[in-house]
């Protein structure tokens, strides 16, 4: 599941453009190695793949880290979406 969610997410972030384009394309070259390791210690045993293992967990560590900083930090950038959807106030003596 955590290599499903990575993918989700990811998609999401790419296409949404609310975050650098470099954060999810992390995610989502990491999120198939991530499922493809776990499908192999299900068929394969832990044994054989636990270099592996360790290879396909490093982007998505690198993805999980660097989308929790930038969105500590920086949070998300504006959206045409939601900036659309921002109230205006009317000005001083305009008649509405």
């Amino acid at each position: 599941m955590p290599g499903i969610n990575a993918l989700l997410l990811g998609y999401l972030m790419y296409r949404s453009g609310l975050v650098p384009r470099w954060i999810p394309t992390v995610g989502l070259v990491g999120a198939p190695l991530l499922i493809a390791s776990a499908v192999g210690r299900m068929f394969a045993g832990q044994d054989q793949l636990v270099v592996f293992a360790a290879v396909a967990t490093v982007p998505i560590f690198v993805w999980e880290l660097s989308i929790g900083v930038y969105m500590t930090f920086k949070g998300f950038r504006p959206s045409p979406i939601t900036a659309a959807m921002t109230p205006t106030l009317p000005q001083r003596g305009a008649v509405p």
